[in-house]
């Protein structure tokens, strides 16, 4: 039997732990949901006795050990899994690189020469490099999603609100969801059947699948290839008939009017082929600004922590803007969320690309990362606005380097997108590997 690596391998861990479930009540009961997995967790869910450090050592020093677990944790723990330990995070989960000044890169197992993507960075490391069978991580503006599509595994972001909170330290809690990684579907609807909250319907088909033909567009590489994936694995798996072609950039743009108090700036922007997203985008972000610096804006001005390379920007920027376009951000959720319903209507699933291309390499230049960064928020924001639910899916390895898609579904609807993962991912995965073979 092959050995798995051990646990600082990959520099995936910041804190060894061994938590392991109860005892069986009963040896004549079923065993629990998630009995015999081992899981971990991001060093931003509180584990009672240790201190949660929050991705820097300046804020390990100053807060006190937890005096409880996250509900989150303990209900993992409840339902069977093994605790093996938290993980490397960005500083202050304010990042979707996974770089850490302070801690270490934790080193992305299918592109070495690549970021892993953060901020929940040692999580997907973690189970990508198959030191545990799933990992839990905080997704605000992207940061499951994007160490998923990074590392080449699965990557869910919950509807908004769905799952607990408590005992995770806010980034901006009116984004903040719990998410979670996994390497099969299997796992990764095994621990949402654990998580999340609301009830399992009856599995059902989806009614709609609508492909963006403008967001697919928007990627460097491989982008006609991936939407020709999509096309070909929901006429096997649904029919034809569910497949709707659209312009999402032309109907946002109609449907979201208040976008029109953004979209202005960036109607002239050659880094953003899409305006329209770059303006929610740039409403996102200016709400998680807001929300960050009311949470951690007096720790930061009384302690000046010492943060790493582009950190110090990114907190400088939090610290002095003046948010006075920020009235015109809220509008701009609830006409969203509106739309998508409305495009989606019952049973409906989107596809979208989960990031605009290939994972960056590690010590990048600043201003090309920054390109890429705004155009990932650009494709991010869309589920971050909405609050809906969006799993990243892997399509393998392409060119030696991981290739991903995300579906995205209505508020509330986990269940169904993650029943809907399970149905398709073969047939995914089958055409992903015809067309990366056969080069088209």
């Amino acid at each position: 039997m092959a050995l798995k690596p051990s646990l600082d391998a990959y520099a995936a861990f910041i804190h060894r732990l061994h938590l392991r479930p109860p005892p069986p009540r009963s040896p004549d009961l079923p065993p629990p949901p998630l009995h015999g997995l081992t899981f971990a967790v991001k060093d931003i869910f509180d584990i009672s006795g240790c201190v949660t450090g929050f991705g820097n050592p300046d804020w390990a020093r100053t807060h006190e050990a937890a005096s409880s677990t996250s509900p989150v944790v303990l209900a993992a723990i409840g339902a069977g899994a093994t605790c093996v330990g938290k993980t490397v995070m960005d500083e202050m989960a304010y990042s979707i690189n996974g770089e850490n000044y302070h801690y270490g890169t934790p080193t992305n197992p299918c592109a070495p020469d690549r970021v892993p993507g953060g901020s929940s960075s040692g999580s997907a490391v973690a189970v990508a490099a198959n030191l545990a069978d799933f990992a839990l991580g905080t997704d605000t503006g992207g940061s499951v999603r994007v160490p998923a599509a990074y590392c080449g595994i699965f990557g869910f972001r919950p509807s908004h609100g769905i799952i607990s909170a408590t005992g995770v330290i806010p980034m901006a809690q009116s984004f903040d969801t719990v998410g979670w990684f996994a390497r099969d579907p299997i796992t990764l609807t095994r621990v949402g059947q654990v998580l999340l909250q609301s009830s399992s319907d009856a599995t059902m088909p989806p009614k709609r699948f609508v492909i963006p033909e403008d967001c697919f567009q928007y990627l460097s590489s491989p982008s006609d290839q991936i939407s020709q994936i999509l096309k070909k694995s929901v006429e096997e798996v649904f029919g034809c008939s569910i497949l709707h072609h659209e312009n999402l950039g032309d109907h946002i743009y109609h449907n979201v009017p208040s976008l029109q108090n953004f979209i202005s700036s960036f109607s002239g922007d050659q880094a953003s082929t899409m305006p329209v997203l770059a303006a929610l985008s740039h409403a996102m972000r200016l709400l998680q600004r807001f929300e960050f610096k009311t949470n951690h804006g007096d720790w930061l001005i009384s302690t000046k922590p010492t943060l790493g390379p582009g950190m110090f920007e990114r907190v400088s920027e939090v610290l002095n803007s003046t948010y006075e376009d920020l009235e015109y951000c809220y509008p701009v959720r609830a006409e969203l969320q509106a739309f998508l319903s409305t495009l989606l209507q019952d049973n409906g699933i989107l596809a979208l690309p989960t990031i605009p291309g290939v994972p960056p390499k590690l010590n990048m230049e600043v201003d090309e990362l920054d390109s890429f960064r705004a155009r990932a928020f650009s494709l991010l924001s869309i589920a971050g606005m909405s609050g809906f639910c969006q799993i990243s899916i892997p399509l393998g390895m392409h060119d030696d380097l991981p290739v991903s898609v995300s579906l995205l579904a209505k508020h509330n609807a986990d269940h169904f997108l993650l029943d809907i993962v399970q149905t398709l991912y073969a047939t995914l995965k089958e055409q992903a590997s015809i067309a990366w073979e056969h080069g088209n």
